[in-house]
C-alpha cells in the first residue's frame, strides 16, 4: 500500500476544499476502497476521512412523503428501521442479501454507491484492463467472463457493477445528493452510474472534489409497498455478489397493473432500469405468460459478451419470478434468506433470521 496523507475534517464543506487537491480520496467505511488500495489497485495521495461529518448519518421524513437518507447510514440502520422496511421493503431485502452481518455493520449508503466492480482482471494490477489503466486493454474479453456484462458494454470493457443496493433504488426512482466548491446538486440515480463506452475508467457522474451527502427516495415509491420484491441469483447463498438480479415491484387496482418498477442487476455496468418492460405491463391483467413477455422485453438488446450466454436466459426468468412474488405481495416478515429463490415464498412469515 504506498503512503498517503489522513485528514479528518470536521464539516462538509471542509471535506470538500480538502478534497479539490489532485489525488485525494474521501473514505466512509472503507468495505471496498481499503481493500482495492491493500493489492494496489488505487494509490490516493490523500485520504479525507468523512465519517465524523455532522448531518449525514439521519434518515429523514419530509413533507412531501419523500426521505432523504444521509450518506453516512449504515446498511444495516436502514434496512432494519422500521418504517423504511415497510415503506421500500424491496430495497430493505436488497440490503440483507448484500453481505455478511459484520458488512453491514459497518457500509454506507454512500459508499454502497461508489462500490467498484469484482471483475478478476480489475483487481489484478498484473492484467490488462482500461477501467484500472485506461488504453492498457481489457483482458475480460478472451479471460473468464461468464459472469461480466450482457448489456451496455463495449470492446473496451464488459464488467458489471456489484451493488444490490443500487438495482431497487434505481426501480424507485431515487437521487443522489452531491456537494463540492461549486455547490450543491442532484443526481437521479439512473444517470449516476455510467456506462464504459471508450473511457471505462470514468463510472460516475461525479465531478471531481464531489461529495455524495444523501440519497432521496420520492414519494410516489410507496406506492409500490404491498407489492415489491428483490430476487437474487448467486453462486452461494450467502456473502456473494449476484449472477443476476431482479428488482421488481407492482401497483395493483382490481387485479389489473397500474404501475410496475423493473431494474436488473449483474447484466451492466449500472443498475439496469428496464423501462419499456415496465411499460408494456400497465393496464394489462397479473398473469405469467405477461411478466414471461416483460422478462423478455427487459432482455432484448442484450447479447453475450463472451461465455455469458446463459446469464439473458437467466435474467429473464429472474425478471419474471420477480414479478410474479411481488404479485404475491410483500411478505409480513423478511424471508429467512432475503432475495434468495431458495427461501421461503411471498406471504409466509419466516422472521428475520439475519442479525444486525
Amino acid at each position: 500500500m504506498n503512503r498517503f496523507d489522513y485528514i479528518k475534517p470536521a464539516s462538509v464543506s471542509e471535506a470538500v476544499t480538502e478534497a479539490a487537491r489532485p489525488g485525494s480520496a474521501y473514505l466512509a467505511a472503507g468495505t471496498n476502497m481499503l481493500d482495492l488500495m491493500k493489492v494496489g489497485v488505487v494509490g490516493p495521495e490523500r485520504i479525507i476521512d468523512v465519517t465524523g461529518l455532522p448531518g449525514l448519518a439521519d434518515i429523514e421524513w419530509l413533507t412531501d412523503g419523500s426521505v432523504r437518507i444521509g450518506a453516512l447510514v449504515r446498511n444495516s440502520d436502514l434496512a432494519y428501521d422500521t418504517r423504511f422496511a415497510e415503506t421500500f421493503p424491496m430495497v430493505a431485502e436488497a440490503l440483507l442479501s448484500g453481505a455478511s452481518a459484520q458488512l453491514r455493520n459497518a457500509a454506507t449508503v454512500g459508499g454502497n454507491l461508489m462500490q467498484r466492480t469484482r471483475c478478476a482482471y480489475f483487481l489484478d494490477p498484473a492484467s490488462a484492463c482500461n477501467k484500472r489503466e485506461p488504453g492498457s486493454g481489457c483482458d475480460a474479453r478472451e479471460g473468464e467472463n461468464r459472469l461480466h456484462a450482457v448489456i451496455g458494454f463495449t470492446e473496451h470493457c464488459i464488467a458489471v457493477h456489484p451493488s444490490d443496493f443500487c438495482v431497487p433504488l434505481v426501480a424507485l426512482g431515487a437521487e443522489v445528493e452531491v456537494e463540492s466548491l461549486d455547490g450543491k446538486r442532484t443526481i437521479p440515480l439512473a444517470e449516476f452510474h455510467l456506462l464504459p463506452g471508450d473511457t471505462p475508467h470514468v463510472e460516475t457522474a461525479l465531478r471531481p472534489g464531489e461529495l455524495i451527502t444523501g440519497l432521496k427516495l420520492p414519494a410516489q415509491a410507496a406506492a409500490f409497498s404491498g407489492h415489491a420484491r428483490y430476487l437474487k441469483l448467486r453462486e452461494r447463498t450467502s456473502y456473494a455478489f449476484a449472477v443476476v438480479s431482479a428488482a421488481a415491484a407492482l401497483d395493483m387496482a382490481d387485479g389489473r397493473i397500474r404501475q410496475a418498477r423493473i431494474a436488473l442487476g449483474g447484466v451492466a455496468a449500472k443498475p439496469w432500469r428496464a423501462e419499456e418492460a415496465e411499460a408494456s405491463l400497465v393496464g394489462a391483467e397479473a398473469s405469467p405468460s405477461v411478466f414471461a413477455r416483460a422478462g423478455e422485453i427487459a432482455l432484448a438488446g442484450a447479447h453475450p459478451s463472451g461465455s455469458n450466454a446463459f446469464k439473458i436466459e437467466l435474467a429473464r426468468r429472474i425478471v419474471a419470478r420477480a414479478l410474479a412474488l411481488a404479485l404475491e405481495g410483500t411478505p409480513e416478515a423478511m424471508p429467512a434468506l432475503p432475495a434468495s429463490p431458495f427461501s421461503t415464498l411471498s406471504g409466509e412469515t419466516s422472521g428475520v433470521a439475519h442479525v444486525a
